[in-house]
């Protein structure tokens, strides 16, 4: 997808400096992978604790050897 942006060209420097990265849309790339990252990590933490465990780990642990 083609797009034109403003963005910020000591932070763009910055970005291409510390990343190796070749070009600016590499940079750009790469942000958006680490932003979806993040927020994807951020709704599994909102989910901490809302799902119950009723499986019995012994008992799954003792039937997996069983076929050995």
């Amino acid at each position: 997808m083609r797009t034109n942006i403003v963005i910020n060209e000591e932070l763009m420097n910055e970005a291409l400096s510390l990343s190796g990265l070749p070009s600016k849309r590499e940079a750009v790339e790469a942000g958006l992978r680490l932003l979806v990252q993040q927020m994807r990590q951020q709704q599994l933490r909102k989910l901490r604790g809302a799902l119950v465990w009723e499986a019995d780990l012994k008992e799954m642990r003792e039937n997996s050897h069983a076929d050995c």
